[in-house]
Protein backbone atom coordinates (compact mmCIF):
# COMPACT_ATOMS: atom_id res chain seq x y z
CA UNK A 1 0.00 0.00 0.00
CA UNK A 2 1.66 3.11 -1.17
CA UNK A 3 -0.34 6.58 -0.55
CA UNK A 4 2.07 8.52 -2.39
CA UNK A 5 1.86 10.38 -6.19
CA UNK A 6 3.87 8.89 -8.56
CA UNK A 7 6.58 11.47 -10.15
CA UNK A 8 4.28 12.72 -12.92
CA UNK A 9 1.01 13.01 -10.86
CA UNK A 10 2.87 15.43 -8.69
CA UNK A 11 4.43 17.09 -11.74
CA UNK A 12 0.68 17.37 -13.00
CA UNK A 13 -0.32 18.65 -9.81
CA UNK A 14 2.94 21.25 -9.46
CA UNK A 15 1.77 22.91 -12.79
CA UNK A 16 -2.28 22.97 -12.17
CA UNK A 17 -1.15 24.35 -9.08
CA UNK A 18 1.46 26.83 -10.43
CA UNK A 19 -1.57 27.81 -13.27
CA UNK A 20 -4.73 27.89 -10.45
CA UNK A 21 -2.33 30.41 -8.52
CA UNK A 22 -1.18 32.73 -11.28
CA UNK A 23 -4.62 32.99 -13.07
CA UNK A 24 -7.74 32.00 -11.03
CA UNK A 25 -6.41 33.14 -7.67
CA UNK A 26 -5.98 36.61 -8.08
CA UNK A 27 -9.29 37.28 -10.42
CA UNK A 28 -11.76 35.03 -8.30
CA UNK A 29 -13.12 36.87 -5.88
CA UNK A 30 -13.57 40.00 -8.00
CA UNK A 31 -15.18 38.35 -10.48
CA UNK A 32 -17.66 35.69 -8.68
CA UNK A 33 -18.93 38.79 -7.05
CA UNK A 34 -19.42 41.42 -10.16
CA UNK A 35 -20.77 37.70 -12.50
CA UNK A 36 -18.53 38.17 -14.77
CA UNK A 37 -17.88 34.76 -16.90
CA UNK A 38 -14.38 33.47 -16.79
CA UNK A 39 -13.68 33.32 -20.41
CA UNK A 40 -9.82 34.03 -20.10
CA UNK A 41 -9.57 31.59 -17.74
CA UNK A 42 -11.05 28.69 -20.15
CA UNK A 43 -9.48 29.60 -22.62
CA UNK A 44 -5.76 28.63 -20.45
CA UNK A 45 -7.81 25.85 -19.21
CA UNK A 46 -7.88 24.94 -23.04
CA UNK A 47 -4.32 25.28 -24.02
CA UNK A 48 -3.61 23.41 -20.74
CA UNK A 49 -5.28 20.46 -22.55
CA UNK A 50 -8.01 20.35 -19.77
CA UNK A 51 -10.78 19.72 -21.54
CA UNK A 52 -9.66 16.53 -23.14
CA UNK A 53 -8.80 15.03 -19.58
CA UNK A 54 -11.55 11.95 -20.26
CA UNK A 55 -11.01 11.64 -23.70
CA UNK A 56 -8.48 9.13 -25.04
CA UNK A 57 -5.30 9.67 -26.29
CA UNK A 58 -6.49 8.54 -30.02
CA UNK A 59 -9.27 11.13 -30.40
CA UNK A 60 -6.22 14.20 -29.04
CA UNK A 61 -7.02 13.64 -25.05
CA UNK A 62 -4.80 13.44 -22.47
CA UNK A 63 -6.33 10.51 -20.98
CA UNK A 64 -5.07 10.91 -17.58
CA UNK A 65 -5.59 8.75 -14.86
CA UNK A 66 -8.42 9.68 -12.23
CA UNK A 67 -6.44 9.91 -9.32
CA UNK A 68 -5.07 13.12 -11.80
CA UNK A 69 -8.41 13.59 -12.46
CA UNK A 70 -9.86 14.23 -8.97
CA UNK A 71 -6.18 16.81 -8.21
CA UNK A 72 -7.35 19.35 -11.52
CA UNK A 73 -10.60 19.33 -9.67
CA UNK A 74 -9.22 20.12 -6.02
CA UNK A 75 -6.70 22.42 -6.79
CA UNK A 76 -8.99 24.49 -9.20
CA UNK A 77 -12.02 24.20 -6.31
CA UNK A 78 -9.28 25.31 -3.47
CA UNK A 79 -9.65 28.94 -5.23
CA UNK A 80 -12.70 29.30 -7.57
CA UNK A 81 -15.04 26.09 -7.17
CA UNK A 82 -17.20 27.16 -9.62
CA UNK A 83 -14.30 27.09 -12.25
CA UNK A 84 -14.45 23.20 -11.75
CA UNK A 85 -18.11 23.34 -12.95
CA UNK A 86 -16.93 24.15 -16.27
CA UNK A 87 -14.43 21.27 -16.40
CA UNK A 88 -16.80 18.72 -14.45
CA UNK A 89 -19.73 18.25 -16.49
CA UNK A 90 -17.73 18.58 -19.50
CA UNK A 91 -15.43 15.60 -18.40
CA UNK A 92 -18.57 13.52 -17.50
CA UNK A 93 -19.67 14.11 -21.11
CA UNK A 94 -16.71 12.91 -22.17
CA UNK A 95 -16.14 9.89 -20.71
CA UNK A 96 -20.10 8.86 -21.58
CA UNK A 97 -19.31 9.08 -25.40
CA UNK A 98 -15.62 7.58 -25.03
CA UNK A 99 -17.26 4.73 -23.56
CA UNK A 100 -20.70 4.47 -25.33
CA UNK A 101 -20.26 6.46 -28.07
CA UNK A 102 -20.68 5.13 -31.86
CA UNK A 103 -17.30 5.23 -33.86
CA UNK A 104 -18.86 7.80 -36.08
CA UNK A 105 -20.18 9.53 -32.94
CA UNK A 106 -15.90 9.40 -31.48
CA UNK A 107 -14.60 10.68 -33.99
CA UNK A 108 -17.31 13.12 -35.08
CA UNK A 109 -16.80 15.07 -31.43
CA UNK A 110 -13.82 13.83 -29.23
CA UNK A 111 -11.39 15.46 -30.76
CA UNK A 112 -13.09 19.08 -30.55
CA UNK A 113 -14.30 18.35 -27.20
CA UNK A 114 -10.71 17.45 -26.10
CA UNK A 115 -9.34 20.79 -27.60
CA UNK A 116 -11.80 22.81 -26.26
CA UNK A 117 -13.40 23.87 -29.63
CA UNK A 118 -16.35 22.32 -28.44
CA UNK A 119 -17.74 21.93 -24.77
CA UNK A 120 -20.31 19.96 -23.51
CA UNK A 121 -22.20 19.03 -20.75
CA UNK A 122 -25.34 17.23 -19.54
CA UNK A 123 -28.77 17.50 -19.10
CA UNK A 124 -30.27 15.14 -16.75
CA UNK A 125 -32.43 17.45 -14.15
CA UNK A 126 -35.75 18.43 -14.92
CA UNK A 127 -38.70 20.75 -12.95
CA UNK A 128 -40.14 17.80 -11.47
CA UNK A 129 -37.20 14.87 -11.44
CA UNK A 130 -33.53 15.14 -10.07
CA UNK A 131 -32.70 12.37 -7.92
CA UNK A 132 -35.57 10.62 -9.26
CA UNK A 133 -34.26 10.23 -12.74
CA UNK A 134 -37.08 7.71 -13.85
CA UNK A 135 -39.54 10.20 -13.37
CA UNK A 136 -37.99 12.40 -16.29
CA UNK A 137 -41.29 13.60 -18.40
CA UNK A 138 -38.70 14.95 -21.67
CA UNK A 139 -40.22 12.72 -24.56
CA UNK A 140 -38.51 11.50 -27.34
CA UNK A 141 -40.89 10.07 -30.86
CA UNK A 142 -40.04 8.27 -33.40
CA UNK A 143 -40.56 9.81 -37.11
CA UNK A 144 -39.16 7.85 -39.35
CA UNK A 145 -35.57 8.29 -39.46
CA UNK A 146 -35.54 11.01 -36.96
CA UNK A 147 -36.19 11.26 -33.47
CA UNK A 148 -38.83 14.00 -32.02
CA UNK A 149 -38.03 15.37 -28.91
CA UNK A 150 -40.29 18.00 -26.72
CA UNK A 151 -39.22 19.10 -23.07
CA UNK A 152 -37.19 20.97 -20.39
CA UNK A 153 -34.32 20.69 -18.21
CA UNK A 154 -33.04 22.51 -15.58
CA UNK A 155 -29.61 23.52 -14.06
CA UNK A 156 -27.92 22.77 -16.99
CA UNK A 157 -24.31 23.84 -16.33
CA UNK A 158 -22.33 25.16 -19.25
CA UNK A 159 -25.74 24.87 -21.44
CA UNK A 160 -24.65 27.97 -23.31
CA UNK A 161 -21.76 26.35 -24.90
CA UNK A 162 -22.45 22.39 -24.84
CA UNK A 163 -22.27 21.37 -28.39
CA UNK A 164 -23.31 18.63 -28.46
CA UNK A 165 -25.19 18.41 -25.37
CA UNK A 166 -26.02 14.52 -24.36
CA UNK A 167 -30.01 14.67 -23.05
CA UNK A 168 -31.38 11.78 -21.16
CA UNK A 169 -35.18 11.62 -22.61
CA UNK A 170 -37.54 8.87 -22.61
CA UNK A 171 -37.74 7.08 -25.99
CA UNK A 172 -40.64 4.40 -24.69
CA UNK A 173 -42.85 5.37 -21.07
CA UNK A 174 -44.15 1.99 -21.39
CA UNK A 175 -41.37 0.11 -20.59
CA UNK A 176 -41.03 -2.47 -18.00
CA UNK A 177 -38.73 -1.82 -15.93
CA UNK A 178 -38.60 1.71 -16.65
CA UNK A 179 -34.84 2.28 -17.35
CA UNK A 180 -35.31 0.30 -20.74
CA UNK A 181 -37.25 3.19 -21.96
CA UNK A 182 -34.71 5.65 -21.52
CA UNK A 183 -32.09 7.27 -23.61
CA UNK A 184 -29.60 9.86 -24.15
CA UNK A 185 -29.69 11.71 -27.42
CA UNK A 186 -26.18 14.37 -28.65
CA UNK A 187 -28.03 17.44 -29.38
CA UNK A 188 -26.25 19.65 -31.45
CA UNK A 189 -26.59 23.48 -30.46
CA UNK A 190 -27.66 25.00 -33.60
CA UNK A 191 -30.65 22.16 -33.82
CA UNK A 192 -34.16 24.23 -34.46
CA UNK A 193 -36.07 23.94 -31.27
CA UNK A 194 -33.21 23.76 -29.17
CA UNK A 195 -33.42 26.95 -26.84
CA UNK A 196 -31.31 28.16 -23.15
CA UNK A 197 -34.31 29.55 -22.31
CA UNK A 198 -32.76 31.47 -18.90
CA UNK A 199 -30.39 31.72 -16.31
CA UNK A 200 -30.96 30.49 -13.01
CA UNK A 201 -30.00 32.43 -9.92
CA UNK A 202 -27.97 30.68 -7.44
CA UNK A 203 -26.60 31.31 -3.52
CA UNK A 204 -23.27 30.29 -4.64
CA UNK A 205 -21.35 28.56 -7.95
CA UNK A 206 -21.22 31.59 -9.49
CA UNK A 207 -19.14 32.33 -12.27
CA UNK A 208 -20.40 29.07 -14.31
CA UNK A 209 -24.06 29.63 -15.77
CA UNK A 210 -26.34 26.99 -14.94
CA UNK A 211 -29.58 27.42 -17.06
CA UNK A 212 -32.95 26.32 -18.14
CA UNK A 213 -32.88 24.11 -21.31
CA UNK A 214 -36.15 23.93 -23.32
CA UNK A 215 -36.65 21.63 -26.21
CA UNK A 216 -39.69 22.16 -28.47
CA UNK A 217 -40.47 19.67 -31.39
CA UNK A 218 -36.25 19.42 -31.82
CA UNK A 219 -35.66 16.92 -34.77
CA UNK A 220 -32.37 14.80 -34.75
CA UNK A 221 -31.51 11.66 -36.49
CA UNK A 222 -31.09 8.19 -35.20
CA UNK A 223 -27.43 8.80 -35.18
CA UNK A 224 -27.90 10.82 -32.29
CA UNK A 225 -28.51 8.21 -29.72
CA UNK A 226 -25.63 7.66 -27.78
CA UNK A 227 -23.95 4.02 -28.86
CA UNK A 228 -26.77 3.66 -31.79
CA UNK A 229 -29.08 1.56 -29.92
CA UNK A 230 -32.42 3.12 -27.85
CA UNK A 231 -32.79 2.23 -24.14
CA UNK A 232 -29.87 1.84 -22.68
CA UNK A 233 -29.88 5.91 -21.95
CA UNK A 234 -30.21 5.12 -17.73
CA UNK A 235 -27.36 2.74 -17.47
CA UNK A 236 -25.02 5.29 -19.73
CA UNK A 237 -25.67 7.79 -17.53
CA UNK A 238 -25.22 6.19 -14.09
CA UNK A 239 -21.95 4.51 -14.83
CA UNK A 240 -20.54 8.17 -15.63
CA UNK A 241 -22.21 9.86 -12.73
CA UNK A 242 -20.19 7.12 -10.66
CA UNK A 243 -16.96 9.40 -12.03
CA UNK A 244 -18.69 12.54 -11.74
CA UNK A 245 -18.98 11.79 -8.08
CA UNK A 246 -15.47 11.53 -7.77
CA UNK A 247 -15.24 14.79 -9.34
CA UNK A 248 -17.36 16.46 -6.69
CA UNK A 249 -15.97 14.46 -3.62
CA UNK A 250 -12.68 16.05 -5.17
CA UNK A 251 -14.66 19.41 -5.36
CA UNK A 252 -15.18 19.04 -1.67
CA UNK A 253 -12.06 18.26 -0.79
CA UNK A 254 -10.35 21.26 -2.00
CA UNK A 255 -13.22 23.47 -0.59
CA UNK A 256 -12.61 22.04 2.87
CA UNK A 257 -8.86 22.24 2.13
CA UNK A 258 -8.82 26.12 1.56
CA UNK A 259 -11.65 26.97 4.54
CA UNK A 260 -8.64 24.94 6.99
CA UNK A 261 -5.92 27.00 5.29
CA UNK A 262 -7.49 30.36 5.63
CA UNK A 263 -8.14 29.60 9.24
CA UNK A 264 -4.89 28.46 10.43
CA UNK A 265 -3.39 31.75 9.04
CA UNK A 266 -5.82 33.56 10.41
CA UNK A 267 -5.40 32.08 13.66
CA UNK A 268 -1.70 32.97 13.90
CA UNK A 269 -2.20 36.72 13.26
CA UNK A 270 -5.19 37.52 14.88
CA UNK A 271 -4.70 38.78 18.31
CA UNK A 272 -7.20 38.77 21.36
CA UNK A 273 -6.81 39.57 24.88
CA UNK A 274 -3.23 40.24 23.90
CA UNK A 275 -1.97 37.05 22.09
CA UNK A 276 -2.92 35.28 18.87
CA UNK A 277 -6.51 33.13 18.75
CA UNK A 278 -4.49 30.25 17.58
CA UNK A 279 -2.94 30.21 21.11
CA UNK A 280 -6.70 29.46 22.41
CA UNK A 281 -7.79 25.75 22.96
CA UNK A 282 -10.80 26.33 21.68
CA UNK A 283 -9.32 27.46 18.47
CA UNK A 284 -6.75 24.20 18.37
CA UNK A 285 -9.87 22.07 18.52
CA UNK A 286 -11.13 23.31 15.37
CA UNK A 287 -8.14 23.14 13.84
CA UNK A 288 -7.42 19.50 14.47
CA UNK A 289 -11.16 18.71 13.50
CA UNK A 290 -10.82 20.51 10.01
CA UNK A 291 -7.32 19.27 9.12
CA UNK A 292 -8.32 15.13 10.58
CA UNK A 293 -11.54 15.62 7.94
CA UNK A 294 -9.98 16.97 4.96
CA UNK A 295 -7.18 14.68 4.76
CA UNK A 296 -9.93 11.82 5.47
CA UNK A 297 -11.79 13.19 2.83
CA UNK A 298 -8.96 13.36 0.22
CA UNK A 299 -7.74 9.78 1.09
CA UNK A 300 -11.29 8.67 0.17
CA UNK A 301 -11.22 10.47 -2.59
CA UNK A 302 -8.25 9.24 -4.20
CA UNK A 303 -8.89 5.83 -2.83
CA UNK A 304 -12.55 5.99 -4.96
CA UNK A 305 -10.61 7.30 -7.92
CA UNK A 306 -7.62 4.95 -7.91
CA UNK A 307 -10.67 1.85 -7.73
CA UNK A 308 -12.00 3.64 -10.85
CA UNK A 309 -8.45 3.84 -12.76
CA UNK A 310 -8.34 -0.02 -11.75
CA UNK A 311 -11.31 -0.38 -13.98
CA UNK A 312 -14.06 -1.53 -11.38
CA UNK A 313 -17.53 -0.34 -10.70
CA UNK A 314 -17.10 2.33 -8.31
CA UNK A 315 -20.46 3.12 -6.87
CA UNK A 316 -19.65 2.06 -3.37
CA UNK A 317 -16.43 4.06 -3.28
CA UNK A 318 -17.06 7.25 -4.94
CA UNK A 319 -20.59 7.48 -3.04
CA UNK A 320 -18.44 7.26 0.19
CA UNK A 321 -16.22 9.81 -0.96
CA UNK A 322 -18.63 11.90 -2.50
CA UNK A 323 -20.86 11.87 1.15
CA UNK A 324 -17.98 12.32 3.15
CA UNK A 325 -15.63 14.79 1.22
CA UNK A 326 -18.82 17.51 0.49
CA UNK A 327 -19.88 17.38 4.05
CA UNK A 328 -16.82 18.01 4.92
CA UNK A 329 -16.72 21.04 2.77
CA UNK A 330 -19.87 21.87 4.53
CA UNK A 331 -18.62 21.67 7.75
CA UNK A 332 -14.88 22.80 7.18
CA UNK A 333 -16.36 26.11 5.59
CA UNK A 334 -18.70 26.71 8.55
CA UNK A 335 -16.17 26.04 10.76
CA UNK A 336 -13.26 28.61 9.06
CA UNK A 337 -16.01 31.41 9.73
CA UNK A 338 -16.54 31.26 13.01
CA UNK A 339 -12.60 31.25 13.37
CA UNK A 340 -12.50 34.43 11.62
CA UNK A 341 -15.63 35.87 13.28
CA UNK A 342 -16.90 39.07 11.74
CA UNK A 343 -14.29 39.22 9.11
CA UNK A 344 -15.32 35.70 8.15
CA UNK A 345 -19.18 37.13 7.15
CA UNK A 346 -17.62 39.92 4.99
CA UNK A 347 -17.37 39.91 1.30
CA UNK A 348 -13.71 41.63 1.49
CA UNK A 349 -12.07 37.68 2.02
CA UNK A 350 -13.35 34.15 0.67
CA UNK A 351 -14.87 32.53 3.45
CA UNK A 352 -18.47 33.63 2.78
CA UNK A 353 -17.86 32.35 -1.37
CA UNK A 354 -16.77 28.95 0.70
CA UNK A 355 -19.84 29.12 2.36
CA UNK A 356 -21.98 29.51 -0.12
CA UNK A 357 -20.69 27.22 -2.73
CA UNK A 358 -20.21 24.30 0.05
CA UNK A 359 -24.00 23.36 0.06
CA UNK A 360 -23.77 22.06 -4.02
CA UNK A 361 -21.64 19.24 -3.56
CA UNK A 362 -24.21 18.14 -0.66
CA UNK A 363 -26.68 18.57 -2.99
CA UNK A 364 -24.94 17.84 -6.71
CA UNK A 365 -24.69 14.53 -8.52
CA UNK A 366 -27.21 13.01 -6.48
CA UNK A 367 -27.95 14.52 -3.20
CA UNK A 368 -26.18 12.62 -0.01
CA UNK A 369 -29.11 10.98 1.05
CA UNK A 370 -28.91 8.87 -2.50
CA UNK A 371 -25.52 8.69 -1.59
CA UNK A 372 -25.96 6.69 2.15
CA UNK A 373 -28.93 4.71 -0.33
CA UNK A 374 -26.45 3.57 -2.57
CA UNK A 375 -23.53 2.88 -0.29
CA UNK A 376 -26.16 0.64 1.74
CA UNK A 377 -27.40 -1.13 -1.47
CA UNK A 378 -23.69 -1.85 -2.95
CA UNK A 379 -22.67 -3.39 0.59
CA UNK A 380 -26.09 -5.63 1.17
CA UNK A 381 -25.68 -6.73 -2.31
CA UNK A 382 -21.92 -7.76 -2.23
CA UNK A 383 -20.42 -5.54 -4.68
CA UNK A 384 -18.41 -4.00 -1.64
CA UNK A 385 -16.68 -4.68 2.00
CA UNK A 386 -15.17 -2.46 4.49
CA UNK A 387 -12.60 -3.95 7.06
Amino acid sequence: MDFRLTEEQLLFQTTIRRFVDTEIRPVAREWEQSGRYPTEIVESMKRLGLFGMTVPVDYGGMGVDFVSMAMVFEEISRAWMAIAGILGSHSLSCVMIARHGTDEQKQRYLPDLASGVRRTGIALTEPDAGTDLQGIKTRAVRAGDEWVINGTKIWITNARYADPLPVLVKTDPEADPPHRGMSVFLVDQDTPGFEVSKDMGKLGYRGTESCEVSLRDVRVSAGQVLGGEPGKGLQQVLEALELGRINIAARGVGVAQEAYDQALAYSKHREAFGKPISGFQAIQLKLADMATQVQAARLLTYWAASRADSGERVDLEAGMAKLFASETALSNSIESMRVHGGAGYSTELDIERLYRDSPLMVIGEGTNELQRIIIARALLADRGSIG
